[in-house]
């Protein structure tokens, strides 16, 4: 099956349950939110249960949307600031004059307030965060001064560079960071590796078949963790769902290369790399779901995955007018379907 076991067995009854989604409304710091809420229902008595896991997914979406509205960093987002000064959280902490642990916990999914959100945001430019080492003066060793200047002066020189990388991506990626691509990270480097590890894993890969694995990597990834992996946003087409400029996409690595084949009167690209996926740029979980998504749909044709991907409510109600796909839509995909079938 592709996708994870959905049923579990009822604490009261010990009979089955199932795992069902529905719009619901949620507090939190005093607003409310309208997320898909997963839930276990007992077969027999009819109640709900929620589990971490279920708990985690709409929790996830109501922090993408506060961190949306209010232009707060994404929890990954934190993490990669720190990482692109080589600090430790203690240290951000200490620079930033928040709480001796506080950087930790906005690494670990505490959700900064609006104030200190902006901030955090307002370092990821070089130059601001300068200053701010310059005024936590007092709170550094000499040394840690020096040091943490030095780096930052070399990040400031290197200004260009960064500007050069994000052209490029605003040229890969059509739609700003949020539920037009399931709040997924803008990132070069994970979208290169995701396909990486999809030619690892599947039988030969035409784009037509590439753009159906990373639409079920994607959107599964939104109904379990509340978030997509690749940063892309979907069409859907004729032949299925397609990445928004798909042809950038196919064309952006060097790493992964582009052969015409024909096969009868079709002829297409085959994507082929003599490279390895970069695994450390994933989670543990996004790596456990895109080796599952590969394993039971890599050795599908592509025929069979466009058949498969017609099925999809998000294709059914799209494609006519070659429309984008909402990520709303994963909650939808079928929970059942054998893929050889």
């Amino acid at each position: 099956m592709l996708q994870r076991a959905e049923t579990m067995k009822s604490p009261i009854t010990g009979g089955r349950m199932t795992l069902e989604w529905e719009w619901r409304e949620m507090e939190f710091r005093k607003e409310t939110w309208r997320v898909m809420f997963p839930y276990y229902k007992c077969a027999d008595t009819g109640e709900q249960f929620t589990t971490t896991d279920s708990d985690g997914v709409w929790l996830a979406q109501v922090r993408n949307q506060y961190c949306r509205k209010y232009g707060i960093p994404y929890m990954d987002e934190i993490v990669a600031v720190r990482e692109r000064y080589g600090l430790s959280a203690a240290k951000m902490s200490a620079i930033l004059g928040f709480g001796p642990n506080q950087w930790r916990k906005y690494e670990q999914e505490e959700v900064p307030n609006v104030s200190n959100g902006r901030m955090i945001r307002s370092i990821m430019n070089p130059k601001v965060f300068l200053d701010m080492v310059d005024s936590a003066r007092e709170v550094l060793t000499d040394r840690e001064y020096e040091k943490i200047r030095t780096r930052v002066q070399q990040l400031v020189a290197d200004s260009d560079r960064y500007h050069i990388e994000q052209y490029e991506t605003k040229r890969v990626f059509a739609v700003a960071r949020g539920p037009e691509n399931g709040y997924g990270q803008l990132s070069l480097t994970r979208l290169k590796n995701v396909m990486l590890f999809v030619l690892e894993r599947s039988d030969e890969v035409w784009t037509t078949k590439m753009n159906k694995l990373l639409f079920y990597i994607d959107f599964m990834a939104y109904r379990e963790r509340g978030m997509a992996i690749t940063g892309l946003s979907y069409r859907a087409i004729d032949f299925g769902p397609v990445p928004e400029r798909w042809e950038r996409v196919y064309s952006q690595f060097d790493e992964v290369r582009q052969e015409t084949r024909a096969v009868g009167d079709f002829e297409g690209n085959v994507l082929t790399a003599d490279v390895k996926a970069d695994k450390s740029v994933f989670s543990a979980e996004e790596l456990e779901l895109m080796e599952r998504v590969c394993r039971e749909l890599g050795g599908c044709s592509s025929r069979m995955l466009s058949d498969m991907s017609h099925q999809e409510k998000g294709w059914i109600e799209n494609h006519q007018q070659h429309a984008m796909i909402p990520f709303e839509d994963a909650f939808a995909l079928n929970p059942s379907r054998s893929v050889g079938r």
